[in-house]
């Protein structure tokens, strides 16, 4: 099977990255990849902190299949938390 590809408006070839998953122990949930992405494909979510028995807000995955692979979240993130994967057609 080939790569899901696609073509940019200057005719370049483009393979997508889709968002796999968010680490959450990079998290600072500043929500700079939420604002990014127009497909509400994240969103915040209470992640527990098991060390100082505390509820923060990360950012997670809440709509993985409105993911178009721009990796837009990705370059926003200041922290570097995303894990991108390419698709087969």
């Amino acid at each position: 099977m080939a790569l899901i590809t696609g073509l940019t408006k200057g005719g370049a070839s483009w393979t997508p990255t889709f968002v796999e998953s968010v680490d959450h122990e990079k998290c600072i949930g500043c929500g700079r990849c939420f604002k990014s992405c127009s497909r509400k494909v994240l969103g915040p979510v209470e992640i527990e902190d098991e060390e100082t028995d505390t509820i923060n807000m990360k950012m997670d995955i809440v709509n993985g299949d409105a993911c178009i692979g721009c990796a837009g979240c990705g370059v926003a993130c200041p922290k570097k938390c995303f894990t991108f994967a390419t698709m087969e057609a």
